[in-house]
């Protein structure tokens, strides 16, 4: 099978965006409110299933694009595919989630959504991620949920290894 986005734009990860943990972080009786930061290093190691790359190398998530309100336990990630036709945009918005809902107190309401104007079948993609019924039953998909595995289990590995 052909590459849709054979040669895709990497971009430069910065340490700078590496979260530094406090002795904080790990006491139970300090309430430690999720913020975007958080979330977004839940994220950035997740590999892209067409290429052995993660989302922030692809800059298909950025940080300035997490919004996290602890007061509304909500939280909404916006993503950007690599080119407007990706085929594999669902996909990763589905790699997304399920690592959140994994991850995540589960008092939080979860929107992923595609940026505005960065795919041609946004509203679409969006629909289909933002639907429980939909994501389910992706999820009852034997091989589908292997290949959001395999995502999310370079993500784990590459999450140790910082």
């Amino acid at each position: 099978m052909a590459l849709l986005n054979a040669n895709p734009v990497v971009y430069q990860t910065s340490i700078n965006n590496i979260r530094v943990e406090s002795e904080t972080d790990f006491d139970d009786d300090v309430v430690d409110p999720i913020d975007s930061e958080e979330v977004y290093e839940l994220l950035r190691s997740i590999s892209d299933p067409e290429h052995p790359l993660t989302l922030e190398q692809l800059n298909v998530t950025q940080l300035q694009h997490i919004t996290v309100n602890n007061d509304e336990n909500h939280v909404l990630v916006e993503f950007t595919p690599t080119i407007p036709h990706c085929s594999m945009a669902t996909l990763i918005g589905l790699c997304i989630r399920v690592r959140l809902l994994r991850s995540l107190p589960e008092r939080f309401k979860v929107d992923i959504k595609v940026r505005k104007g960065t795919h041609q079948s946004e509203n679409a993609v969006n629909k289909q991620l933002n639907d429980k019924e939909r994501v389910a039953a992706a999820l009852e998909n034997k091989h589908l949920l292997e290949v959001v595995n395999q995502c999310l289990t370079t993500a784990a590995r590459d999450a140790v290894a910082h």
